[in-house]
């Protein structure tokens, strides 16, 4: 093959993959860059620094006004919580569409994909009146609450996952629940014994999803959670670029690698779990 051809039917692919490598890589290299440069001034900062230090990671975790490790906590206890929630409460809803036949069930389904045209945060004033008034009743769970935030999230995306795995399960043959009944099981040990474990492929991807999502969520949880103790890491980050760590961008560029790390090892874990239960069900046969 001469080398006009070969650019012309497979080169070009390949400059335009290492555009895009570039393009994605690029940021990322300079997060590292400045997460392990001594100088902590952006207009200073080099692609390559000078020196090499660890004292943005140490420092993270020494001061008592930026408490890292308690922000980073929190996020993961939320996301774990939520997002085991999430996949549980969408599993039943979507067992309850796809098996069952009931009055409204069409009707309930179309107002599942309605609701989710509208992001969640378009309602975070109602949330907000709505955890200071379930706050005035029962504090524990009211504004400035992990159980409040998370409540907030088990409602913000119920409808969308219950619509996806709906369509999983509805690949499921249903002579397995015919044959279930016939030896005398009802609905719940049907779901539970044959549907939920046949659809363990498409509940990963849901979760992960769920819990990546929520992981990094910020304008809910600024809205909602008042307290340093009390926020997560997408929110406490801001407080190295508002408060007197403004100059501090070594110290974000390292929390932000050591935040970013819970879902790099999620993907690597995950991974073959991700991309089974994104295609499988594609296919036919």
């Amino acid at each position: 093959m001469s080398a006009k051809r070969w650019i012309r039917e497979i080169g070009w692919r390949h400059i335009v993959l290492i555009i895009a490598a570039f393009f994605a890589l690029y940021p990322v290299v300079w997060v590292l860059s400045a997460a392990f440069n001594p100088v902590d001034n952006l207009s200073a900062a080099r692609l390559i620094p000078r020196g090499f230090t660890f004292d943005n990671f140490t420092e993270l975790f020494e001061s008592d006004l930026t408490p890292f490790g308690t922000w980073l906590f929190n996020s993961w206890r939320v996301a774990i919580v939520a997002a085991s929630l999430n996949v549980i409460l969408a599993a039943l809803a979507s067992f309850a569409f796809s098996r069952l036949r009931f009055r409204g069930r069409r009707a309930g389904l179309l107002s599942l994909l309605l609701i989710q045209v509208f992001p969640q945060f378009l309602g975070f004033i109602a949330l907000f009146l709505l955890a200071q008034q379930i706050g005035d009743i029962f504090p524990a769970a009211g504004l400035n609450t992990q159980t409040y935030i998370i409540m907030v999230y088990l409602g913000g995306a119920i409808g969308f996952n219950a619509f996806l795995i709906k369509g999983f399960m509805d690949t499921i043959p249903v002579e397995l629940d015919e044959s279930a009944e016939v030896d005398g099981a009802n609905p719940w040990q049907i779901f539970s014994r044959i549907i939920f474990p046949l659809s363990r492929p498409v509940l990963a991807v849901i979760f992960i999803i769920t819990f990546i999502n929520i992981y990094s969520e910020y304008i809910l949880a600024r809205t909602l959670l008042r307290s340093t103790q009390e926020f997560t890491m997408a929110v406490g980050l801001q407080l190295f670029v508002e408060s007197n760590y403004s100059a501090k961008w070594g110290n974000l560029a390292a929390a932000a690698i050591i935040g970013a790390a819970p879902i790099v090892l999620t993907f690597l874990v995950a991974q073959k779990q991700i991309i089974g239960g994104l295609t499988q069900g594609s296919v036919k046969g």
